[in-house]
């Protein structure tokens, strides 16, 4: 399973590039627009997909994603649902990988052992859980690592020295850096910032690294990738589905068609690079 992660990273640094990810909720707006906007994803060259699980009290989030996941809540989604998108979404697409990101609290009510074994029989790569510290590792990261998932690590530009090094021990996959102190989508990170940053990271792991949190413009996407071995791009897209949505709450059906048009941009633009 872990194979897709770093075959992708291959693949893209044989072709001079880095990766671009992208973040949606799952369900967000609907169920059936959430499956062609993953869809439309892949088609628009995006390497990598994080499918935000969603949750009631998303804390590191900022007002896009927090939206995005109680539009999806709403909407009648669940972990259960979200786990039926992963497979559904693996069938169709056999060499993408797919992360899930969210939070410890569903997956605790849902059950560790049954959420891991059906992550992994819906083909899903790794995880992104970002309230759980390695000081919790016991809890899902040794028990999702012994299941064959890697354990994606974030890091911001506050982990640094005994405590880098500490929060990417267990670390599997590549390294998500927050470019940012704060939650998603609110700004972004200057360029020396974050040359400083992954230059500790990589003195730390051999693992990929990649940016995230405040990335919008094909240039951000293209200069992240640059600097680093890709881009994560979620705030943004979002967006475009909230920008979407009319007055009765009614979801525009083109909605997949718009993002995937703005992430064919931004993976132009790192291809370009």
């Amino acid at each position: 399973m872990a194979g897709r992660i770093s075959q992708t990273f291959s693949q893209a640094k044989a072709q001079g590039r880095g990766i671009l990810g992208v973040f949606v909720s799952a369900g967000d707006p609907t169920e059936e627009i959430c499956t062609k906007t993953l869809d439309a994803l892949v088609d628009a060259g995006a390497d990598m997909i994080e499918l935000g699980m969603p949750f009631s009290d998303p804390m590191a989030d900022g007002p896009a994603i927090q939206a995005a996941s109680l539009r999806a809540i709403a909407a009648g989604m669940t972990l259960e649902k979200t786990l039926t998108i992963a497979a559904d979404f693996r069938k169709r697409h056999p060499d993408t990988p797919l992360i899930l990101m969210g939070y410890f609290n569903p997956i605790y009510i849902y059950g560790k052992e049954a959420f891991l074994e059906r992550a992994v029989a819906a083909g899903v790569d790794g995880l992104i859980i970002v309230d759980l510290p390695p000081e919790e590792d016991g809890e899902l990261c040794d028990p999702a690592i012994a299941a064959g998932l890697d354990f994606i690590r974030l890091t911001t530009p506050t982990t640094k020295g005994a405590r880098l090094s500490r929060v990417l021990e267990k670390a599997g996959g590549f390294v998500y850096y927050v470019s940012i102190a704060g939650i998603t989508g609110t700004k972004s990170a200057g360029a020396d910032s974050i040359k400083q940053a992954v230059g500790e990271i990589r003195g730390v792991t051999d693992l990929p690294v990649v940016t995230g949190f405040g990335i919008r413009t094909a240039d951000q996407a293209a200069e992240a990738s640059q600097l680093s071995d890709g881009a994560i791009v979620g705030s943004a897209v979002v967006e475009i589905i909230a920008n979407n949505i009319d007055e009765a709450g009614v979801p525009s059906a083109d909605i997949p068609q718009k993002i995937g048009a703005y992430v064919s941009e931004l993976a132009k633009a790192i291809a370009a690079k």
